[in-house]
């Protein structure tokens, strides 16, 4: 007899152990669910913040992008137009040779005359 008594006493010991586990065991679920939620509300949070971030680098680059092709194809007019610069440049230098290398013959000419006897 006493045997099935401490039997007894082990057996409702154990149940009520177990009745309690599971008590213990839903609240720290629960603790776990709303943790995990937590975190990944707030993991959404920083991903949607990211999106935005990266779609707003995105347009800047797109911007950058813009304005870098039409600084070259600025670049590009400035250089037709210092090459037709240069090239006027070199024909006017060129056409001043020619007037310099004119004047100076008729110089020549006009200090010939004078040194000529005259043919009296």
């Amino acid at each position: 007899m006493k045997t099935a008594v401490i039997g007894l006493v082990l057996l409702l010991s154990a149940g009520a152990a177990a009745a309690q586990a599971p008590v213990q065991d839903r609240a720290s679920r629960e603790q776990a669910i709303q943790s995990g939620q937590l975190r990944a509300g707030m993991a959404y949070n920083d991903m949607q913040q990211a999106q935005h971030e990266a779609k707003l680098a995105e347009q800047d680059f797109l911007n950058a992008q813009e304005t870098q092709r039409a600084a070259q194809k600025y670049a590009e007019e400035m250089k037709r137009q210092l090459d037709g610069a240069k090239n006027a440049l070199d024909a006017a230098r060129q056409k001043e040779a020619q007037a310099r290398k004119r004047y100076d013959a008729a110089l020549d000419a006009v200090d010939k005359a004078f040194q000529k006897p005259s043919a009296k």
